[in-house]
């Protein structure tokens, strides 16, 4: 039951900081601790990233560690991108779309073939990755970089650790309902 207790309230003060979809935009230099903070300002990424971790919860196997891996990977090119100056285009509206649809893919317990499901997940992280980059340091890119890169594998863990506790203590369902709970915050988000 402690187990149950603390990925609860992991999850819980990993939402915390979402309370504003902003982005502070391009800056003159930053810092590692300005990359750790950035994921963790908008609810958009932070219901994306647990969601993430949840799909693979549920998924299980080796989907366990390829899909947050497959995510941050894609992140970091999308944000070498976002640093360069390209420009995705839909890069907000995907954004908006990763935490509806990868909940939705958890939600429903979707078990593509793993190689479609990490395309799936890197398209998203690429998006994230670009709107990183492009809101991030001219200076300092390496450190904010870095950042980013941990704050995004601490929620996905977040959302592995609790879909896998209350897959463990309460069967598939409860792991399921998040997922569907974060469908339908981003669904919110999208229309708010």
């Amino acid at each position: 039951m402690r187990i149950h207790h603390l990925a609860v309230g992991l999850a819980t003060l990993s939402l915390l900081p979402a309370v504003a979809h902003a982005h502070p935009g391009h800056v003159e230099g930053a810092s590692l601790m300005m990359g750790l903070a950035h994921p963790v300002g908008g609810a958009d990424h932070v219901l994306a990233m647990l969601a993430v971790g949840l799909w693979a919860a549920v998924t299980g196997g080796r989907g366990i560690w390829a899909m947050p891996a497959a995510f941050l990977a894609a992140m970091l090119g999308g944000g070498a991108m976002g640093a360069a100056g390209l420009e995705l285009p839909v890069a907000e509206p995907m954004i908006l779309a990763s935490s509806i649809l990868i909940g939705a893919a958890a939600a429903l317990a979707l078990r593509p073939a793993l190689p479609l499901a990490l395309a799936a997940i890197a398209m998203f992280g690429a998006a994230h990755g670009v709107a990183h980059g492009a809101e991030g340091p001219v200076q300092g890119l390496v450190s904010y970089a870095a950042g980013f890169l941990v704050s995004t594998a601490a929620l996905h863990g977040v959302g592995l650790v609790a879909g896998l506790a209350l897959a463990r203590l309460t069967g598939a369902g409860a792991a399921r309902g998040l997922g569907g709970g974060t469908a339908l915050a981003g669904l919110i988000l999208a229309l708010g």
